[in-house]
């Protein structure tokens, strides 16, 4: 254990009787000084005694205040159902519990139905929280447009023109519809096999419009506790009224959109509740305003009736594979930032690449481009596609074999 540092001796004054009187005056002179500069190393002493002990009380009344939220129990979170006369129904989070319950005098006047409050291990009322949007779906609204633009998208000019009109059109020039006499489509699903361009053309759009672009995966939606996909889907529409125009995307909806069975499972159970929260929030009493929805899939025959039928998605659009003149409109998309050289036809190329996906066409030209810098040319040669196009099906075979992945690819 360190030990303070002793404090100054106080400095003694011997006068001998002898002394003449400029001796005398030259020793008290000596004495005053050491009596000084004792003085000065005291009130330092005393100075960092002072801090010590304001930052010894800071340190206390910090433990104090810890020790306070210690013993404190939690509060919980519940939203409040109804108020009667006899007092406050409220649902915890969580477990989705109802509850009758009072609530704190000076809190009387201020609790409504649908306020988020904290309770206490009694479940009364303690504070009301502000109504705020779960993070989660702010998270979700896309801050930085996509570089995709439509003149990206190649092969499929007719959903590409379906989408502008039920999508672009309400939110650009609502006037025509009102002139018209029409709704606008209230919802556009984008279905057909993996890698047609369905999420391209939602980046599109999330590019070529004003609006707010809010996207999310079917996956995200589907949660592990009661309500919380349910109140996700809620708060992301909250989120979309108010940043409208907005245009909510949906990504895989199959994941929480699929037929209903009669399993009684707690999983089943609550994908289910979030896809009636979904199917209430599409076509509610309430006007949605300036919001369009999109969803895309590539299981269209796993999705629900209720989500297909007309005033949720009006516009159900087939996104196929590209026919040939889709494939040299792709194959010009792709290649043209490349150093093609003459011997390599377009044409020829899609009628062997009949079939495939955009995404295969994509993949298909780096792969060739690839070829030629193992090659050390700057320039892609019909060679390159050939063999780009062998191990594209080399690949294709090694999936087709059952309990064989094939890593090269």
């Amino acid at each position: 254990m360190s030990r303070s540092p002793s404090l100054p001796e106080r400095p003694r004054l011997d006068l001998d009787p002898e002394m003449s009187d400029a001796e005398r005056l030259s020793a008290l002179r000596q004495h005053f000084e050491r009596l000084r500069e004792v003085n000065r190393e005291l009130d330092d002493r005393l100075t960092e005694a002072t801090d010590r002990r304001d930052d010894l009380q800071s340190e206390v009344d910090q433990l104090k205040r810890r020790n306070e939220t210690l013993k404190t129990s939690s509060l919980y979170i519940a939203t409040v159902e109804e108020v009667t006369d006899d007092g406050v129904v409220i649902k915890q989070h969580g477990n989705n519990q109802e509850v009758l319950t009072d609530t704190s005098p000076h809190l009387e006047s201020q609790v409504e139905a649908g306020d988020r409050v904290a309770i206490n291990d009694s479940f009364a009322i303690q504070t009301v929280l502000d109504d705020e949007t779960d993070a989660r779906a702010q998270a979700m609204e896309v801050d930085a447009s996509p570089d995709v633009t439509y003149d990206d998208i190649g092969g499929i000019d007719d959903q590409v023109r379906e989408v502008r009109e039920a999508v672009e059109d309400p939110l650009s020039n609502p006037e025509m519809f009102a002139k018209v006499g029409v709704e606008p489509p209230s919802g556009v699903l984008l279905h057909g096999p993996p890698g047609t361009g369905k999420t391209m053309l939602a980046k599109a759009v999330a590019n070529e419009t004003d609006a707010t672009f809010i996207k999310m995966a079917g996956s995200e939606l589907v949660r592990k506790f009661i309500g919380e996909g349910a109140r996700l889907v809620r708060d992301l529409f909250e989120l979309a009224a108010d940043r409208e125009p907005a245009v909510i995307f949906i990504d895989e909806i199959d994941a929480v959109a699929s037929k209903r069975t009669d399993s009684k499972t707690s999983g089943d159970a609550e994908v289910q509740r979030t896809m009636m929260q979904l199917l209430s929030e599409m076509d509610g009493f309430d006007d949605r305003g300036e919001i369009r929805i999109m969803a895309a899939t590539n299981r269209f025959d796993m999705l629900d009736e209720a989500i297909l039928r007309p005033g949720r998605f009006d516009r159900l659009i087939e996104v196929p594979n590209p026919d040939p003149e889709g494939i040299v409109k792709i194959l010009e998309i792709h290649t043209r930032e490349m150093n093609i050289a003459d011997d390599v036809d377009f044409e020829e190329l899609a009628e062997e690449l009949d079939g495939q996906s955009g995404a295969d066409i994509a993949s298909l030209t780096t792969e060739a481009g690839m070829f030629a810098i193992r090659d050390d040319r700057t320039e892609v040669r019909r060679v390159d596609f050939d063999d780009a196009i062998e191990k594209m099906r080399d690949a294709e075979d090694s999936r087709s074999i059952p309990g064989h992945t094939d890593y090269q690819y």
